[in-house]
């Protein structure tokens, strides 16, 4: 049994796993730059180390993270989600260093972390793919010949991308020759691969996502699906579990290619696998992602299952805690990314110090932070400081709870994408669950919103209050 996890990340998915770590009666190590010596996983975790002044490099370098794993007596790690946790090479380490890695294995991470063999691997299993390139390009003039034969817009994709970074849609020749070389030199820096591949693009799908659970018997299921549909940017902002989009028909067609995917590539621990809804009610697969995700907590709230828990009891070798026929889903839950970002000057990044924090509350309400009043906020990582997530039997109760919940969040000192949230639920499509991945691009008027501040004089009087009790 796992006795101590380093968790080999930062921030609110960090602070998440020390919470599972302590309902479980297992120790939890936190890593930390110097950047990040006050967050909130480094005060939460039961030890934490530094490993450097580098801000990003610090998580990312394998061999010093595991070393300290091996030094400070943990027999585990949690990988978290970003940073290293797709790198199989974190997993052959952590393996040669008898150190539990809590995710798949390096071959599961290696072929669904290559775009061109995840597609040969679904095609081989029956599972639909969109139109492209049986694999990676070789130079723009096969792009070019491809993308007539498939027709336009087409899209051009990193091979080893993901988070939406290294993808380019392209509705012309023109437009891909020019973007062609700009993803090939952004999939190289990002990602330290070349290779690009090109996919007919479906226009204003819906984003489809299945969670996956296998353990090391070989027992595959799913949690049902989430729908990711609004995002910016080919970013999620506001993650759904059910999709409201979807007939019962529909989800168990989903959630079936989800778990028949997953068995192709013989899958353990959690994953998630990603599909396009097209217009005409068809599903194709995207990608696999090979770790925990962000947006993995509205599963957990329809569902009741701790995802976090059930990847450390299936890396220590035990069986999976439920069977498919014992996973009930109920209500709705919806997650708001808190981004510290300024959605009326091109959602640019407010970095800066958390003067006040207040979490939300009451019945169905959830919130995954790791900011607090007076946390300085750093410039070096994603601009997300919390995860909101409420939950309902009802979609309306649920859209109700969420904008009761979005009220009473209080994030003061940095610009946020709250109110911006806020807008949304208030137009007529979000609101009868009929959007795509073009909502946000369709509805350029829900940036001019009105941030609402309270009068002067109320204002001074809550100041002269905040003093008053702290003897100022």
């Amino acid at each position: 049994m796992i006795e101590k996890i380093l968790i080999a990340n930062r921030g609110e998915i960090a602070v998440r796993v020390v919470r599972a770590c302590a309902e479980m009666g297992i120790k939890s190590v936190a890593i930390y730059t110097d950047a990040d010596r006050h967050a909130l996983h480094v005060k939460k975790a039961d030890e934490a180390y530094n490993v450097g002044p580098d801000p990003v490099g610090g998580y990312l370098n394998a061999h010093r993270i595991v070393n300290l794993a091996v030094a400070s007596g943990c027999d585990a790690l949690h990988p978290g989600y970003g940073f290293l946790s797709e790198n199989p090479q974190l997993t052959e380490i952590c393996t040669r260093r008898d150190i539990i890695y809590i995710g798949p294995t390096v071959d599961a991470i290696r072929r669904m972390g290559d775009k061109t063999q995840a597609r040969a691997a679904m095609i081989a299993a029956g599972v639909p793919v969109v139109p492209g390139s049986e694999g990676n390009l070789k130079d723009i003039n096969e792009a070019v010949k491809l993308a007539k034969k498939i027709g336009y817009p087409v899209m051009l994709k990193a091979t080893s991308g993901g988070g939406g970074r290294g993808i380019r849609r392209c509705h012309d020749e023109d437009e891909l020759t020019r973007a062609y070389d700009r993803v090939v030199s952004e999939a190289t820096k990002a990602f330290g691969s070349a290779s690009v591949f090109l996919e007919k693009a479906i226009v204003n799908p819906r984003h489809i996502e299945v969670q996956v659970l296998g353990d090391k018997e070989g027992n595959i299921i799913h949690l049902f699906e989430r729908d990711c549909s609004i995002q910016r940017r080919h970013q999620k902002l506001i993650e759904i579990a059910p999709s409201p989009q979807l007939t019962e028909k529909q989800r168990a067609a989903v959630c079936e290619l989800g778990v028949r995917a997953a068995k192709c590539v013989n899958y353990q621990n959690a994953g998630t696998v990603e599909f396009l809804f097209d217009q005409e009610g068809r599903f194709y697969f995207m990608e696999m992602n090979t770790r925990l995700q962000v947006e993995h907590t509205v599963t957990e709230q329809i569902t009741g299952v701790d995802i976090v828990q059930e990847q450390i009891r299936i890396a220590e070798g035990q069986p999976l805690s439920y069977m498919q026929d014992q996973i009930q889903r109920r209500g709705y839950a919806i997650q708001f990314r808190i981004n510290a970002e300024d959605p009326k000057n091109d959602f640019l990044p407010s970095y800066g110090r958390i003067t006040r924090y207040y979490a939300p509350g009451g019945p169905g309400v959830r919130t995954d932070a790791a900011i607090y009043s007076g946390y300085e906020f750093p410039p070096h990582y994603d601009s997300m400081c919390a995860k909101l997530t409420v939950w309902a039997l009802t979609w309306d109760k649920a859209l109700a709870r969420a904008r009761r919940a979005l009220l009473d969040m209080g994030v003061h000192g940095v610009k946020t994408t709250k109110p911006f949230y806020l807008e949304i639920l208030g137009t007529p499509e979000f609101r009868d669950g009929k959007f795509d991945t073009g909502f946000i691009e369709k509805h350029p008027e829900l940036l001019n919103y009105s941030i609402r501040r309270p009068p002067a004089d109320l204002a001074a009087a809550i100041g002269a209050a905040i003093a008053a009790h702290h003897g100022l």
